[in-house]
């Protein structure tokens, strides 16, 4: 019997892939001493998923051959080396893996912000390195029936939603049919936005007037009541992966938030298919 760890890093490699310009490259290529980019993002993934530093990560992966084989190593990077590279794959490849590991989409979604804790590292190094806010908030796009992440966005200020939402929107633009959020979303340019972009609001109105309980009482229950996946999805990520972010620095973090949602994304792939 195939265990989910190695059935899921069957489905890592595959989107991993599926993100890189070089997908047929070796996985150590032959006397050029380095590892494929693949590779690499496979390996920060497997990281991410065993909740381990980048030195204890070696030192498990080191002691599973079959895992190695799925990937086809036959040698291990030094901990310090998969750190560097942990910066030196881009922001957009990251973000390319986690549309690759969101392959079940409705149209149909949600969005909504939590915060991870920035409290990993020292109370000394926070302090030298300014953290003003202890925690990164985090906005999810989530399918209300498949309950795969879409997209993600991470800011360390305090960006409100109403600015937050139509960027994120307006990524996903092309799958997206309908999208319920709640009052903090409120906005007409936001709505505007949506209707010419053929995608259904289900955004509750502040209460100003009687117009705006009229137009929460036209709309769909059921479809809005189902934004409240987005928090099932964020406990699940949280209880599973952890509820903190380890790096140290805030464009790291930011890529650790991405990984954190693909991987979530792809073990839910290999539970449910």
């Amino acid at each position: 019997m195939v265990s989910e760890f190695r059935l899921l890093t069957r489905e890592i490699v595959a989107k991993a892939k599926n993100v890189v310009e070089n997908p047929d490259e070796p996985a150590t290529p032959c006397g050029v001493g380095g590892f494929a980019e693949w590779a690499m993002l496979t390996l920060q993934a497997l990281r991410i998923e065993l909740g381990k530093s980048y030195r204890q990560t070696i030192d498990l992966l080191s002691e599973m051959p079959g895992i190695l084989d799925e990937i086809g190593l036959t040698r291990l990077p030094h901990f310090t080396v998969l750190r560097d590279w942990f910066e030196t794959i881009s922001v957009e490849t990251y973000r390319a893996f986690l549309g690759e590991s969101a392959e079940k989409r409705t149209g149909h979604a949600a969005i909504d912000s939590t915060g991870f804790d920035r409290d990993q590292p020292s109370r000394y190094y926070a302090t030298r390195k300014h953290y003003r806010v202890r925690s990164l908030k985090v906005t999810a796009l989530v399918d209300v029936k498949t309950l795969y992440v879409y997209d993600v966005h991470c800011t360390t200020t305090k960006k409100h939603d109403v600015k937050i939402g139509p960027q994120v929107a307006r990524r996903n633009a092309e799958d997206l049919r309908s999208l319920a959020a709640d009052r903090g979303y409120d906005g007409k340019p936001f709505r505007d936005d949506l209707h010419l972009d053929r995608i259904r609001p289900l955004i509750k109105h502040r209460i100003y007037s009687s117009l705006d309980r009229a137009h929460n009482a036209r709309m769909s229950s059921r479809w809005y009541n189902r934004r409240w996946m987005v928090e099932t999805v964020f406990s699940s990520i949280k209880r599973t992966l952890g509820s903190a972010v380890r790096a140290r620095s805030w464009h790291l973090e930011f890529r650790e938030m991405v990984l954190k949602c693909a991987v979530y994304n792809l073990r839910r792939m290999v539970r449910y298919q």
